[in-house]
């Protein structure tokens, strides 16, 4: 028998069986879905914060001389000491990663941790627990900001200690509403700062907004919150290829203005946002460990009822059976024949589960700003999993069969 033949056959069978092969197949369908479309999920939540979160912290191609390390989660106490023998971040430093970096597109430095939040009031409105920066001028450069109107904090506002401010797309909204903000005053902590201009919005990056917030020239802050112990320096590459020269020559020099010798450990850290990504990288190993053990239990509960189906055809096709051995059909060819049918029938539901995971990981994109992307390797794997069920399932009731009498398969009814 051709092998077309034998193709043709196993559709025909689920064909004329369509509510069967549907039920026999769900355990299939659904455990592949789950497998396309929580990869998918996956895959689109780790670029996302790859390319949203830690590009919206930090900057895009940027990396941080910092006091602290960034850190998910707690140091502890015996880290935490540690950290608070470091000496501050000052100006002499950015000046040293200045001069050592002169390819940067833009060096700044900032307020650091904690950030203050505070009320911000404009006549007879008040935007609450609003986070307040202090900034030199190149950080709106650092953070890619874009104004929708008015024009940023200059290096002239810095030096000269002016009262202006620069305000967020939330503070901008709330506060304002249909007034152009730009050109009125409002007040800081009892301190009036002129309004220059507003961000455009950046949007929420899982569920974190991040226009929530006013600039002030770094003197101005440091004259109503006092110096910062964890000021930072950031400095923004041309590309992300130049990043790791960037911050070997940032160490240098580093090392060179706090006095270090070769051996001493640094008392500071040079960082990218690599320890934000790879935290959520490795809560979602957590996930992906957890896949393999439910897709397995779907497969394996899929491939019993398969196996079971094909038992129960093979009892419903015994006289075919025996018509096709008594015209000459070996054993082979009988195994052949159900054991594609099985095959056939779980690779159709391999392909269902990926149409069906596919669809789910697409109503994740547009329900939600996760960017699910669908991986080759797990549509190969999903499909690869129906025909190994198929094949794995296949072959008792294939052997059972061949294994037929002729003679007592034509004498059953």
């Amino acid at each position: 028998m051709r092998f077309i033949d034998v193709i043709t056959t196993a559709l025909e069978q689920i064909r004329v069986n369509k509510l069967r092969s549907f039920f026999t197949l769900l355990g299939i369908i659904v455990s592949v879905a789950f497998l396309v479309a929580v990869v998918a999920i996956i895959s689109g939540m780790n670029a996302y914060v790859k390319e949203n979160l830690a590009s919206a912290l930090i900057g895009a191609n940027t990396f941080q001389v910092r006091r602290t390390p960034i850190r998910i989660g707690l140091f502890d106490d015996e880290e935490w000491r540690k950290l608070q023998k470091r000496p501050r971040i000052t100006e002499s430093d950015a000046d040293a990663v200045i001069a050592a970096v002169p390819e940067a597109v833009a060096i700044s430095m900032q307020s650091g941790w904690p950030t203050p939040i505070a009320d911000i009031v404009w006549r007879d409105k008040t935007q609450a627990d609003v986070a307040i920066l202090g900034v030199t001028a190149p950080y709106q450069v650092v953070q890619d900001y874009v104004f929708d109107n008015g024009r940023p904090i200059s290096d002239i506002d810095v030096h000269d200690r002016r009262s202006v401010a620069v305000i967020g797309a939330d503070v901008a909204e709330k506060l304002f509403e249909h007034v152009d903000p730009v050109g009125q005053d409002i007040r800081i902590v009892g301190q009036r700062f002129t309004v220059i201009g507003t961000i455009a919005k950046k949007g929420r990056v899982l569920g974190q907004s991040f226009d929530g917030f006013v600039l002030l020239p770094l003197p101005n802050f440091e004259m109503i919150y006092g110096r910062r112990k964890t000021n930072t320096v950031s400095v923004k590459m041309p590309t992300a290829l130049l990043v790791a020269s960037g911050m070997q020559r940032a160490d240098e020099a580093m090392r060179i203005a706090h006095r270090l010798r070769p051996a001493d450990e640094p008392d500071y850290s040079v960082e990218t946002a690599d320890a934000l990504v790879e935290f959520w990288k490795n809560l979602t190993r957590i996930l992906f460990s957890v896949i393999p053990a439910i897709v397995a239990i779907g497969v394996v509960v899929g491939g019993i009822v398969i196996m079971n189906i094909m038992l129960m055809s093979v009892t419903e096709r015994t006289r075919e059976i025996g018509v096709r051995k008594a015209l000459g059909a070996k054993p082979g060819d009988i195994r052949r024949q159900f054991l594609v049918e099985a095959v056939v029938l779980a690779s159709i539901g391999g392909l269902c589960g990926v149409a069906a995971g596919w669809g789910l990981a697409g109503l994740v994109s547009l329900a939600s700003p996760l960017p699910a992307r669908v991986s080759l390797w797990s549509v190969m794997l999903a499909l690869s999993l129906g025909a190994g069920v198929g094949v794995l399932f296949g072959v008792y009731p294939a052997s059972r069969a061949a294994q037929l009498d002729p003679i007592d398969a034509l004498r059953a009814e």
